[in-house]
């Protein structure tokens, strides 16, 4: 897809309402921005709207469960020219750069959010054992996720199996109050509750000063969804390859689900709102 600044420019009054300027991005990266299965994985034209909105004063942020490590990993790989200017990785954390050039915690956040996590994981322990018994005593062909000797998670070896654990785990997380899961494709992360991408990014709305009406948030799959019901950003999208359930909320909150896959979508969904400027 070709990408044309004064074809963008030109659709802003006639697609989005002046009054709501579009500051900042929030987008998931692995099957949002990446295409594994395409090449190019990354549609040249989402790098030359990237530069093109960062000249504007918009800010980005890569939204995704990735670890902060693979985050700036896969900037390399798939050869972005830009980096973000901020990374809300695991689903629930918030960096940005620090004066040596780094990232690190902005805010108080994080602490907070790992505070919550191990009080949580103390709270669920036994709910944790018979997670790994169902595992072992049903067949579960899946293999466990641990981080500093504690289950955190699970890989199976198919969707469908994934399927069967998320059933599972729909049930019994209720015996724990502020037990959740985030599931993408065929791994799921433990959670709280009160930490998800969608959270995150209304923190770091409110550490930049920008409102959900300034957002814009795009993603594909189950664990994007808590910042795609209009909730924690009014502009709202997936790709063509967003699975169902996703898309039905991006219709729900009034977004946009594209015809094209991964950053191609992302690029259409950006023309289709007119992305205001700040400024």
């Amino acid at each position: 897809m070709h990408f044309s600044w004064g074809k963008f420019v030109k659709t802003l009054a006639s697609q989005v309402n002046l009054s709501h300027m579009i500051r900042l991005l929030s987008t998931d990266f692995d099957g949002t921005l990446v295409d594994h299965f395409a090449i190019p994985p990354v549609d040249p034209a989402l790098f030359s709207m990237l530069e093109a909105l960062r000249g504007k004063g918009v800010h980005w942020a890569i939204n995704t469960g990735r670890d902060l490590p693979f985050v700036d990993e896969g900037l390399r790989e798939f050869g972005f020219p830009i980096e973000p200017d901020f990374v809300l990785t695991a689903e629930r954390e918030v960096f940005h750069r620090g004066p040596g050039g780094g990232w690190q915690d902005f805010g108080e956040w994080n602490q907070r959010c790992y505070r919550a996590h191990d009080a949580l994981f103390e709270q669920a322990s036994e709910l944790l054992t018979d997670i790994q018994c169902f595992v072992d005593e049903e067949r579960v062909e899946a293999n466990l996720i641990m981080e500093g000797g504690r289950l955190v998670g699970l890989a199976s070896e198919t969707e469908a199996e994934m399927d069967r654990i998320c059933a599972f785990l729909e049930v019994e997380r209720r015996r724990v109050p502020g037990f959740g899961f985030m599931r993408n494709t065929i791994w799921v992360r433990f959670c709280h509750e009160a930490y998800s991408k969608g959270t995150a990014l209304s923190e770091l709305g409110r550490l930049t000063g920008i409102g959900p009406d300034e957002i814009f948030a795009a993603g594909d799959h189950y664990n994007d969804l808590p910042m795609l019901d209009g909730v924690h950003a009014k502009w709202v999208m997936c790709p063509s390859n967003g699975v169902e359930v996703v898309q039905e909320v991006v219709r729900r909150a009034g977004g946009y689900v594209a015809k094209g896959r991964c950053s191609s979508g992302v690029v259409e969904a950006l023309n289709h709102f007119g992305a205001l400027i700040r400024g």
